[in-house]
């Protein structure tokens, strides 16, 4: 599925127009990114949960040297699925 068939299935399923829809999907992007760029956590309950979590410096190797290399310290993003997607997921069927 995606953004378009997102904003199309939003739209049905709460009775809104494509474009209420499409803002509404817009909006709910913007609102993540700034809370995970601010380092809070979002939480739609039994659904998922998206934070910001930090790397730190590794060593590594180079593949195609073998060479060592240094992996610099860096900020990731951690999506975890809430209980109720995770057994939706399990059920058997297509």
């Amino acid at each position: 599925m995606n953004r378009k068939d997102i904003r199309f299935a939003l739209a049905e399923e709460a009775g809104l127009s494509d474009q209420e829809a499409g803002a509404a999907l817009g909006a709910l992007q913007e609102i993540v990114i700034e809370a995970v760029v601010a380092g809070d956590k979002v939480v739609l309950p039994g659904f998922l949960s998206v934070e910001k979590v930090s790397r730190p410096a590794r060593s590594g190797r180079n593949p195609q040297t073998g060479e060592p290399i240094e992996i610099p310290a860096r900020f990731g993003v951690k999506v975890s699925a809430g209980a109720t997607l995770k057994n939706a997921a399990s059920r058997t069927g297509g």
